[in-house]
């Protein structure tokens, strides 16, 4: 008799990706200034440390809400009785007006239709819960988030067919893209109940173009199935481009109140637009009363505590804050974007054009030995183990071409940042430097080659002329 669950002894929780593999190695020797200078750069994690400054200035400022006080008077007992699983009503209002606040007002959302869940990892796989049967699948385009194949799958059951999207258009949806993956879906009997798309996307770091947002709108119409449209980096995006939601395109499409409305759901989280990962404040926004009953009944098993939910209330009621927040995070992000981005230039490397985030998608095909992903886990190997940087490889977000990377850059300092481009600068110059090597002798030994072969030609055609000529 097993003493122990097909879940505990089993490998689908996705911990054996290289994704999680590269954040294990981290751990054994991380990079410290002073302690371990030589040590592996954490590049794997889309952690947002540019803004920690604005709210640490801000609870300097309001000592009430970090101390848990209101006018001055300790709410302690008040706020470690409270346990009720809808939420600390405050505090889904100022939620509700700060993701109304990123899409600049142009969509409402109802705080009674907000389900609070411990982080984005919670909300979705509530979702899944909600939405499908065990075996029942959804679509998701590639490349993709590697924590999706465990926040998905493990624990429900549920199952995720790629849409497959290629470089040729920079990794956009296309409805054929689409068809093909409903059709495999089919092709596999498995039961399509919907379609999870990040936006803006993890890993690429770009939005998805209304075009899109159109595109998928309409197909989860005609096929009548779900949209998740997880929007936790919502509020990274930076420069002059507007951060559409599908809130807005539903909107635009005049189906805010329509059935179809309550077959799209959003997930976010303060994890990356305010850097509070560890918070462990998610949220679920559905139309659908029945998916918000239940959800809400659900996250019994993944509360946000009161003291954060009491803390945050007060800090996302600030207006003044929010504001002055939302633009310094966008200008921060782009500056230390765009020292990336000069960073892997200078070394010989480029990226996908990206527009939010707390990464960039990288294109490093010209370092592969051969056009396999074999060769592309040698490349990540190396990068990890000789560079001493953990970056994720696009295998393990299932993207379908060998050589892209995923290279975060909000999780250190600008020395930090310099350093690590130093170190890849000094690898693809050595890199090439090996390659020339080695082109040069295969060419020496192939034209050593050449003038023996000519030799021997020439004795055997002197030597056979020689008897011609006696």
């Amino acid at each position: 008799m097993k003493q122990l669950s097909t879940k505990v002894t089993s490998n689908a929780h996705g911990q054996d990706s290289s994704y999680f593999l590269g954040w294990e190695e981290y751990e054994k020797n991380p990079y410290d200034e002073i302690k371990n200078p030589n040590g592996i750069i954490q590049m794997g994690l889309a952690e947002n440390q540019l803004c920690f400054d604005l709210i640490e200035t801000w609870l300097a400022k309001n000592p009430d809400a970090a101390g848990l006080k209101k006018d001055g008077q300790s709410i302690f007992k008040e706020l470690a009785l409270f346990q009720d699983y809808h939420g600390l009503p405050e505090f889904k209002k100022a939620l509700a007006e700060f993701m109304e606040e990123i899409r600049e007002n142009r969509v409402t959302f109802d705080p009674r239709k907000i389900v609070l869940a411990a982080g984005s990892t919670s909300a979705n796989e509530t979702l899944m819960f909600c939405l499908a049967e065990p075996g029942d699948a959804f679509l998701l385009p590639t490349p993709y988030y590697p924590g999706f194949d465990r926040d998905l799958k493990w624990r429900t059951g549920a199952e995720i067919v790629p849409i497959h999207c290629s470089s040729s258009n920079g990794f956009q949806i296309t409805e054929s893209a689409l068809q093909q993956a409903y059709q495999q879906a089919q092709k596999l009997d498995l039961n399509v109940k919907g379609i999870l798309v990040t936006n803006p996307s993890n890993p690429l770091g770009t939005m998805l173009t209304r075009r899109e947002l159109n595109l998928l709108v309409d197909f989860i119409t005609s096929k009548n199935i779900h949209l998740i449209s997880d929007e936790i980096y919502s509020g990274t995006v930076f420069g002059f481009e507007q951060f559409v939601s599908v809130m807005d395109v539903l909107k635009e499409k005049k189906l805010e109140d329509s059935e179809v409305s309550k077959r799209v759901h959003v997930v976010y989280s303060l994890s990356k637009d305010l850097g509070l990962p560890g918070f462990r404040v998610g949220a679920i926004y559905s139309n659908d009363e029945m998916v918000v009953s239940a959800a809400t009944k659900m996250s019994s098993f993944g509360l946000v505590s009161s003291q954060t939910q009491y803390l945050l209330s007060a800090l996302l009621s600030d207006k003044k804050f929010t504001g002055t927040y939302l633009n310094e995070n966008k200008k921060r992000l782009k500056i230390r974007q765009r020292q990336l981005v000069s960073g892997l230039e200078a070394a010989g490397v480029t990226c996908l054009k990206s527009n939010a985030g707390l990464f960039c998608w990288v294109d490093m095909r010209h370092l592969l030995d051969t056009n396999t992903f074999e060769a592309e886990l040698e490349l990540w190997k190396k990068i990890v183990y000789e560079v001493k940087l953990n970056i994720s490889p696009g295998s393990s977000c299932h993207c379908t071409e060998p050589g892209w990377f995923r290279v975060c850059f909000a999780n250190m300092s600008e020395e930090t940042l310099d350093l690590a481009m130093k170190r890849l600068k000094e690898y693809v110059e050595s890199t090439d430097s090996n390659r020339l090597i080695s082109k040069s002798s295969h060419e020496r030994i192939k034209s050593l080659r050449k003038r023996t072969v000519s030799n021997w030609v020439f004795r055997v055609s002197w030597t056979d002329r020689v008897p011609d000529e006696r």
